[in-house]
Formats: C-alpha cells, sequence, structure tokens
C-alpha cells in the first residue's frame, strides 16, 4: 500500500485513535504538571521568604525600638539632671556611649543647639534632624537616617572611616560611576530631657551605624534561619542596604563551591531590576533574584529614613538551586513514569484493534469494487458475531438491492429538486409578505394602544391643571401687592402649568391627530424653509454653528403651513442639539420625482448610533435624558404621513444624520373621507 493511500485507510485512522491520547496526553499532562506544580512551588518557596521578611522587619523594629528606648531611659535618669547641674556631663556621656553601644552620644539644649557630647563637637551648631525635631516637640523618637561622609567625620574621623565601602563591580546592577560608598546608615534616637518645673531642658541625641555592622545582619541571619532549618544544602542570607549598597550582608563571595568559606560581599550592588522595583516603586519583592552571583528565592522591602525616604533595603533569602534540582527531578520521574504507561496500554491497544480494521479494509475493497462496475462484488462471512460481522451482512444484502432501485431513486430525485425549488420560491414571496404584515400590524397595534392611553391621561390630566391655574390666579388676586414677595414663585408654577399644557397638547396631538389638523393651503417650501431659520435662530445663537441652503425645489405643495413648519423646526431643533461643539446645518430642497418635492435636514453632528436608528420615531423614544419627551418625531411622521408624504432618515456616526421630508404635491387624502373636516376646521 502506497503512503497516501495508508495515510487514508481505516487502518490509519484507529492507529491514529489509539495513538493519540498518549501522543497528546503526555505532553498535555507533562505540561500542566509542570506548569502547576512549577507555580504551586515557587508560590510555597515565595510564601516562606515573605514569613522570613516579615520576622527581619520585625527584628528591625524591635533593635529600633531597644535603642528608642535607652535614648529615653538617659533622658529621664538622674544621673543626666546631676550632670547638667554640675560637672562631669561629657564623662556621663562617653561612658554612656560605650556602654549601650552608641557610636555617639549627644546633649543638646532646648533650641536644638549643641551643648556636649561623647566626643569632640562643635558647641553651639543646631541639629536639624526628624528625630531631633519630635523631641523638640516633647516626643521621643528613632529612626534610620543616612549620613553622609562630612556629616561622619564631624561626629568622628574614625566613624567616617568605618562608613566607606568600596563598591564590587556585580553582575546586572545598574550603572554607577563611584568607587565606594561614603554616607553612613545610622539608628538615630532623640528624647526630650525635662527639668524639675516640667519644662524642656534639652534632647539627648544617640546614633548607631549600621555599615559594616555584621553582628546585625549575623543576628537577623540566625534568627530567619537557624541551624538545620533549610533542607537539601540551601543556604539562607541576610543584607542590609544603603541604597542598592551591601553595606551588612553574609553574603559570600563564594569561589569554587558555595561553601560558608569567602569574602563577605560588601560593597555588591542589587541587581537593577530589584533596585527599580523596591527603591524606585516602593513595592516589595518576592521571587527569585540574581544575588551577587547565584539565584535565590529572595525577599526585599524598603528601608525609610525619619523623613519617609526610600533610603535602602532589607533582604533575606535563601539558595534556590538545590530545590530547583530536587523539583526538576520530581517532574522527570513523573514524565518517565506516564510516558511508560501509555506507550504499554498503546501497544495492547494497536493489538486489539487489528480485529477491527481487518473486516474494514475488506468491505473498503468491496466497495472499490462496485463503484468500479462491478454489482457482483460482496464482502462475504467475517468471523464473529459483533457489530462490525453484522454491518458486512447488511452491506451485502444492501448491495443487492442497490442496483434495482437506483433508476428509481434517480427519477423521484428529479421531481423531489422542482419541487424543492417551487416550493421554495413560494416560501419565500409568502414569508416576505408576512413579515411586511407583522411589521405592520404591530406598529399599528402600538400607536392605537399608545394613542388611547395617552388621550386619557391627557385628559385626566388638564382637569387639575385647570384648577390649579385658576386657584394660582385667584390667590394672585387676593393678595394683590402682598403677593410681591413670592411674585417669582408664583411666575414659575405659571411657566411649569404652561409646560405641562403644552406637553398634553402633544399627547393629545399625537393621540388624536385628526382634532389638531390646520387649513390646507400652497405653500412654497423655499419660504418655509426661510421662515424656519428665523424661528430657530435663537437656538442658532447657542452654539458655533453654521446654516448653509441648498434650495432647489420649484413646486408647490399642498399642506398645513403650520404644520410643516412645526415640522422643520423640529428637525432642526434636534440636529442643532447633535452639534454641541458646532457645525454646520443644512437645509436642502429638491423635486421629487415628480410626484412632490424632498425637503432635507442635514447636521454634523455626533450621529445616531445603529441601535437606536431604528426606533428614533417611536413614541416616547428619546436620547435627551434631561429634556424632550419623546414624541417630536413621531408626532412629525404622522404630520407628513397625514399628507401622503414619509420621512426617512440616514445617520453615520461621527459624520452627521440627515432627515429628509417627502412631501406630495397633491395629498392623497384629499380624495378620502375627512377632506371637508381637514379644511374646514
Amino acid at each position: 500500500m502506497r503512503w497516501p493511500d495508508f495515510l487514508g485507510s481505516v487502518r490509519a485512522k484507529l492507529v491514529l485513535i489509539v495513538l493519540l491520547p498518549p501522543l497528546v496526553m503526555v505532553p498535555a499532562l507533562a505540561g500542566l504538571l509542570f506548569y502547576w506544580g512549577d507555580a504551586a512551588y515557587d508560590k510555597l518557596l515565595v510564601s516562606r521568604v515573605s514569613a522570613e521578611l516579615i520576622t527581619a522587619h520585625q527584628y528591625l523594629d524591635r533593635v529600633l525600638d531597644t535603642n528608642g528606648r535607652a535614648v529615653a531611659g538617659f533622658a529621664d535618669s538622674a544621673r543626666l539632671a546631676r550632670a547638667m547641674s554640675g560637672d562631669g556631663l561629657r564623662e556621663l556621656l562617653q561612658q554612656t556611649a560605650t556602654n549601650e553601644r552608641f557610636d555617639f552620644v549627644r546633649l543638646l539644649d532646648a533650641e536644638g543647639r549643641i551643648v556636649a557630647g561623647s566626643g569632640e563637637v562643635p558647641v553651639g551648631r543646631k541639629e536639624d534632624w526628624p528625630v531631633v525635631r519630635e523631641a523638640l516637640n516633647g516626643r521621643k523618637s528613632v529612626a534610620i537616617d543616612i549620613f553622609s561622609a562630612a556629616q561622619l567625620a564631624e561626629i568622628s574621623p574614625a566613624l567616617a572611616q568605618r562608613a566607606r565601602v568600596p563598591l564590587v563591580p556585580t553582575p546586572n546592577a545598574a550603572p554607577d560611576p563611584r568607587s565606594e560608598e561614603t554616607q553612613g546608615m545610622l539608628i538615630h534616637a532623640a528624647a526630650p530631657v525635662w527639668n524639675a518645673e516640667g519644662h524642656l531642658a534639652g534632647v539627648v541625641v544617640a546614633g548607631v551605624m549600621l555599615n559594616h555592622n555584621l553582628d546585625f545582619v549575623d543576628t537577623i541571619n540566625d534568627i530567619v534561619y537557624p541551624e538545620g532549618s533549610l533542607p537539601l544544602g540551601s543556604k539562607g542570607t541576610a543584607t542590609l542596604f544603603l541604597g542598592d549598597v551591601r553595606i551588612a550582608t553574609n553574603v559570600r563571595l563564594f569561589g569554587g563551591d558555595r561553601g560558608e568559606s569567602g569574602t563577605r560581599a560588601l560593597g555588591t550592588r542589587v541587581s537593577q531590576k530589584v533596585r527599580d522595583a523596591v527603591l524606585g516603586e516602593g513595592r516589595t519583592w518576592l521571587d527569585s533574584a540574581f544575588v551577587v552571583n547565584d539565584w535565590y528565592v529572595s525577599g526585599y522591602e524598603p528601608v525609610l529614613d525619619g523623613a519617609g525616604r526610600r533610603v535602602g533595603m532589607l533582604y533575606v533569602g535563601y539558595l534556590e538551586t538545590p530545590f530547583a534540582r530536587v523539583k526538576y527531578t520530581i517532574f522527570a520521574t513523573l514524565i518517565g513514569l506516564f510516558a511508560a504507561v501509555m506507550a504499554a496500554s498503546s501497544a495492547l491497544l494497536l493489538w486489539r484493534a487489528r480485529r477491527v480494521f481487518k473486516p474494514l479494509e475488506t468491505m473498503d475493497t468491496t466497495m472499490a469494487a462496485v463503484e468500479a462496475g462491478d454489482v457482483t462484488a460482496r464482502v462475504g462471512a467475517v468471523p464473529g458475531r459483533d457489530e462490525i460481522a453484522r454491518l458486512a451482512e447488511h452491506f451485502d444484502r444492501l448491495l443487492d438491492t442497490l442496483h434495482e432501485r437506483n433508476a428509481e431513486l434517480s427519477r423521484l430525485n428529479t421531481e423531489l429538486d422542482f419541487k424543492v425549488i417551487e416550493r421554495t420560491r413560494e416560501l419565500a414571496l409568502a414569508l416576505e409578505e408576512l413579515r411586511a404584515a407583522q411589521k405592520q400590524l404591530v406598529r399599528s397595534e402600538k400607536l392605537a394602544a399608545i394613542g388611547q392611553l395617552t388621550a386619557g391621561v391627557a385628559h385626566e390630566i388638564n382637569n387639575p391643571i385647570a384648577v390649579m391655574q385658576g386657584n394660582l390666579d385667584l390667590v394672585r388676586e387676593e393678595l394683590g401687592e402682598a403677593a410681591a414677595p413670592v411674585k417669582n414663585e408664583l411666575r414659575l408654577l405659571d411657566e411649569q402649568i404652561h409646560r405641562v399644557r403644552v406637553i398634553v397638547t402633544k399627547l393629545l396631538q399625537f393621540a388624536r391627530p385628526d382634532e389638531f389638523a390646520g387649513y390646507v393651503e400652497t405653500v412654497d417650501v423655499n419660504a418655509a424653509v426661510a421662515d424656519c431659520l428665523v424661528l430657530v435662530r435663537h437656538e442658532l445663537k447657542k452654539g458655533d454653528i453654521a446654516v448653509v441652503q441648498e434650495l432647489r425645489a420649484t413646486r408647490p405643495v399642498r399642506v398645513n403651513r403650520n404644520e410643516l413648519q412645526q415640522v422643520l423646526i423640529n428637525l432642526a431643533v434636534n440636529a442643532i442639539h447633535a452639534m454641541t461643539a458646532g457645525g454646520r446645518l443644512t437645509f436642502v430642497t429638491a423635486d421629487w420625482e415628480g410626484k412632490g418635492v424632498c425637503i432635507g435636514v442635514r447636521d454634523t453632528g455626533a450621529g445616531i448610533p445603529p441601535e437606536h436608528l431604528a426606533r428614533v420615531f417611536d413614541p416616547f423614544f428619546t436620547t435627551k435624558k434631561t429634556q424632550g419627551t419623546g414624541l417630536g418625531l413621531s408626532i412629525s411622521l404622522a404630520l407628513i404621513e397625514r399628507y401622503g408624504g414619509t420621512i426617512s432618515v440616514d445617520s453615520r456616526l461621527g459624520a452627521g444624520t440627515e432627515f429628509s421630508v417627502f412631501l406630495l404635491a397633491e395629498p392623497v387624502f384629499r380624495e378620502q373621507e375627512g377632506l371637508d373636516t381637514i379644511e374646514n376646521t
């Protein structure tokens, strides 16, 4: 069998059905397992480092609180009070710095000027740090502050020297032209000193340098990662950053191995991606990150100074490689197990599939022979009593009757084709007629129902409105000059009652248009358009709207002039309202196919959405939420249709809208019953 023939055979399809599950399921299961397992595994690692970062943050807060309490306790001590009133103040400050492990201690007066210190101090100079300002306001305060090299040298040249951290070139770090970090990160604490009368006598200020403070990060590491807490040989690390520079860390510059030996990675810098997220955006980083020379599951959070600025970062993390190695080993084992199971099942299924596709191949050969013209070809007996054997038996019986019925089926098929074509044409015509009738019936029923409803509502409203107007006139007459204080209120009541009457009149005009029909006369549509422009001039002044007239109609029409002007004014006002940002209002008149005239009102507004276009002539439909009754266009259409005409609309979003009014030269209703009523009203 040729390869293309094999690909189209039943055997190939059965083989494909058998092999498709392992070919698709193994990669799919492997992909899903890798995706879900990798995500869950990473989430587990990240949740752990998140908890460890919280522990490190709590330890930093405790260190800050401890230093703040020590300074506050010293500020309230009797020793300080005695030294301030006698001698030995400087010796006391030096002794306190030694005992409390402060790098400096200073005493300021109530104005914030330096009085004495644990070392050489510029007496009289005023200190202006956030913690000092808090203490001068009577509140103890502790924060992390950044001291420049000059400020550190002023405290102690040795302190300035201790703060220096040479920068080490680090992969993935942001470019930095500096060769060393000279600033110092200090825990800065201050507390007020009160005299016997309870008045502020001064401020005690103290600081602890964090640059090269290895005890600090080693303590964090011991708390977060005690011995044996990390499996698989992973190593935990902790770091304090000044900006993006490691100033205190137990991360090592590893050599050939990843043991504990090696120089601490002081002066190396965090990757630019982490720097931008934590220092730039103020986010907490909980993800894998490249730390010096390897990947770690890392947690970074910004460190804020006393003014709330992001000046550094606190980091904890552990080596990711051991966990990743175990994860991928587990994934490979599971995928190998899936593959072995699917391979064994595929072999078994292929063996069983052979009993299916052999009889089907025999049937295929028989069908090919019949197609070639051998009407005597048969499948023959098939071993077994399963569905395929019964199918072969039925197939042979079918071939026996196929020849004798072929001619009859051909004849019936031809007749059926002609009947289907004819019936389809008839059904299409009937369906179109039915749809047209349904649309007209629905519209007629809806208009009739709305007409009855609006007529009843309008008459019910007229009576209380008349009573209200009469009583309002009576109030004005009875009060006389005493009505002057409420003159504006009475005027507003008149206007609103008039507004209700106008709305009621429109409702009645919509419900019973014949009662509002006027005299029919011969009208020049060009003059009617000109009169309309005069009546909407006050609306045109509200916006930057240009008016264009293309008046080319030569035939007069027989309509009521006032009703035609009512329709044109309604269309013009709608067009003006559609052009809130200004535009062009165009009136076009032209003769209409020898029947009458066409009047077009076109604007350059935003256009009507397609979903609203089919409903613009429906009663009470309006897009003006704060004004309008939704009757303007429906009444206009009713007026024009009474004279045998119609109104159409064409609109495109962003291009504007055009309403076209079509009027017959001689109204159709002139030959109908009721003409005298209309003309003689």
